[in-house]
């Protein structure tokens, strides 16, 4: 099957629609199979579905002359100057000519023929169609045992409990996605993450994911792959947190303020002889539940920063119970109440002082009034500073709870169909 190098075909043939990138740093080993078998897969998606494709190598900055191999061999070559797995293939697909976008690394360990079925899925609705390496088989040798029974199942458990994915095998590189999808996404993330923020903001924007089966193979270079299960996992595994608010922040922040706040209140009804006996939580406790109940707040803040951060980007729908607050979600009242909340702070430690004056400065005997007091006035300048933290992030308005989704920088498209057009 002859391919074209255009956005469009002239007379018998089809216009272009399917898309298969390849991330490439010297790869001349692999190049001539990956390309063979990509050219077998868009045979079959022609045959089966009626529809045209290209192959798009986008190289990272090869050195042993992939690029002009990928030429030869007749895909076409995109160069990426931004280095990085991710940054590879978000060049790739902006500078391809498809509507349907396949993405498959270019070492021979996926069969590009796998992803026929995925351009049905997305012909049929889906906006994003995973291989499931699980379910399709994995070869002897293809994936080291603690990517294939700790790495992949852990983070893959944790991105579906963060984000509700209800995917099998999360790393998977074989994959199809549709253009509009693609772009709908704003996918930014330069390295081995970028599997992870494509299958996380699909879910958080409620986007059909299918999965169908893939077979994973042994890669056929001869050289170390790029991966390093550490690092990349690592580096997975932050960015998970750094995407759910409610898993970083807000976990955190109501165990903190739970726990703190019981201690606090505990210590305070056997002070008032509400309770009798002798109490649990002397003074070493009640200073950690301030600690805990400050932090937790703080946490509290940066857990609806991020939350209205996503919002804004887009890749994230406000929650209901926020929307429903929008009317109290304002800078004023947040420079209201932890005003008022140090302005508590400054007359009970002048009150303390007052205390402790008249018992001639010694110590003081009872060190919760103090925490008390101390922990207001540390709330309230978190809560008026945090209000102006959330109205910045909401873009420079005071309602920070109306924030719309999308709403933030836009990012200037660059991909070869809007050029084409």
């Amino acid at each position: 099957m002859e391919l074209q190098h255009k956005g469009t075909f002239e007379g018998d043939h089809l216009p272009l629609a399917v898309s298969i990138v390849m991330p490439c740093l010297n790869e001349t080993q692999s190049l001539r199979h990956c390309i063979a078998n990509a050219r077998e897969a868009l045979a079959q998606i022609e045959r089966s579905y009626g529809l045209a494709g290209e192959i798009v190598i986008a190289d990272n900055g090869s050195t042993d002359g992939s690029q002009a191999l990928a030429t030869v061999l007749g895909a076409r070559v995109v160069n990426v100057s931004r280095k990085g797995y991710g940054a590879a293939l978000i060049g790739g697909f902006n500078e391809a000519y498809g509507r349907y976008l396949i993405m498959g690394d270019c070492d021979g360990s996926y069969d590009f023929t796998d992803a026929v079925p995925m351009i049905g899925r997305l012909l049929d609705g889906a906006d994003l169609c995973m291989g499931s390496r699980f379910r399709g088989g994995i070869a002897r040798g293809a994936m080291p045992w603690k990517n294939r029974y700790i790495g992949n199942p852990v983070l893959t458990g944790v991105l579906n409990l963060f984000f509700r994915a209800g995917i099998d095998d999360a790393h998977c590189g074989l994959r199809a996605i549709r253009r509009e999808a693609y772009e709908a996404l704003g996918l930014d993330s330069a390295g081995m993450e970028f599997a992870s923020e494509m299958v996380i903001k699909a879910s958080l924007k409620q986007m059909r994911t299918d999965q169908v089966a893939a077979t994973l193979s042994p890669d056929l270079r001869d050289r170390a792959p790029h991966l390093r299960p550490w690092r990349d996992g690592w580096r997975h595994l932050r960015y998970l947190f750094m995407l759910s608010p409610t898993w970083a922040f807000g976990v955190p922040a109501a165990l903190l303020l739970a726990s703190g706040a019981l201690v606090l209140a505990m210590a305070s009804l056997h002070d008032l002889g509400v309770t009798s006996g002798e109490t649990r939580f002397g003074v070493s406790w009640t200073i950690l539940a301030t600690f805990m109940v400050t932090t937790g707040h703080f946490a509290a803040i940066m857990a609806l920063a991020t939350h209205f951060y996503g919002v804004r980007q887009g890749y994230r729908p406000m929650r209901t119970v926020l929307r429903r607050l929008e009317t109290v979600l304002t800078l004023e009242n947040a420079l209201l109440i932890g005003g008022g909340l140090m302005l508590a702070s400054v007359l009970s430690l002048g009150a303390v002082g007052v205390w402790w004056s008249a018992n001639a400065f010694t110590a003081l005997s009872n060190t919760l009034p103090l925490l008390l007091a101390v922990g207001m006035g540390v709330i309230g300048v978190q809560t008026a500073l945090g209000g102006v933290l959330l109205a910045v992030i909401a873009g420079h308005q005071a309602q920070f709870g109306t924030v719309q989704p999308g709403t933030g920088p836009a990012k200037v498209p660059t991909n070869a169909m809007q050029k084409a057009a």
